[in-house]
């Protein structure tokens, strides 16, 4: 990572209020996740910061978040509006989930909610041919699991897209846009006791149709290969 520029971390919205009690916030998560990287920049549109300007930042992180990119919020709208700005001028960006998502649609693609519904827990993303030589993943194994939390996807892709990884409910798991620019519908910020917390909100707050939460719960364990694109990512800054 550069060691004079920081790196920015666009957060999208802050977690339920028993989410952030128990588990802290998107911040929190990331700087778990990446350990000592050097200085990170947070910056909340949804709060009225201001986003700033190519050239101020290694590269951006775009995290998830509990709005939907469908609502068409003011703060959204400028975000993409500036991501089209960055990515055009090459700075490297990183989006997860609503990150992912935003990033797709401010290109020029289509999200909106999964035919099927949501996507939930510990799922394995299976890698296709066109990933073997990609920077942030080449060496992966073809299949890997990673946390999920989404209701909405990427449908329609943007025209520059390549897509790098599917999961057998969405098959735009992981999105290059350029040589600077990927995004991943996965949390690989997350850890185990994150997902489990997000896993015990949902079912509280919302019917998860299909979804017994006793075995998602069972299920999560832990994921380094996911974890491991964001921090190839960071320390490719």
């Amino acid at each position: 990572m550069s060691e004079t520029l920081p790196l920015l971390l666009v957060q999208m919205g802050h977690p339920p209020a028993d989410i952030r009690t128990a588990v802290g916030e998107q911040p929190d998560w990331f700087k778990t996740a990446l350990g000592d990287v050097g200085p990170i920049k947070v910056v909340c549109p949804f709060e009225g910061e201001r986003l700033p300007a190519a050239g101020t930042f290694s590269g951006a992180v775009i995290s998830g978040s509990w709005a939907m990119v469908t609502d068409h919020e003011e703060w959204s709208e400028r975000t993409a509006n500036w991501l089209r700005e960055i990515i055009d001028a090459g700075v490297p960006v990183l989006g997860v989930c609503y990150g992912h998502q935003l990033m797709a649609y401010a290109l020029g693609g289509k999200v909106d909610y999964h035919p099927q519904g949501s996507e939930v827990g510990q799922i394995a993303v299976s890698l296709n041919d066109a990933a073997r030589h990609d920077p942030l993943l080449e060496g992966l194994p073809t299949s890997f699991d990673t946390f999920l939390s989404h209701e909405q996807s990427v449908l329609t892709l943007p025209s520059c897209a390549v897509v790098l990884a599917a999961s057998s409910h969405d098959p735009h798991q992981i999105i290059r846009y350029s040589s600077t620019a990927l995004s991943v519908q996965f949390h690989p910020e997350f850890s185990a006791p994150v997902m489990n917390k997000i896993i015990t909100s949902r079912s509280e707050r919302v019917a998860m149709k299909g979804k017994d939460r006793d075995a998602l719960l069972a299920a999560v364990s832990d994921t380094p290969f996911s974890r491991a694109i964001l921090q190839r990512f960071v320390a490719s800054l």
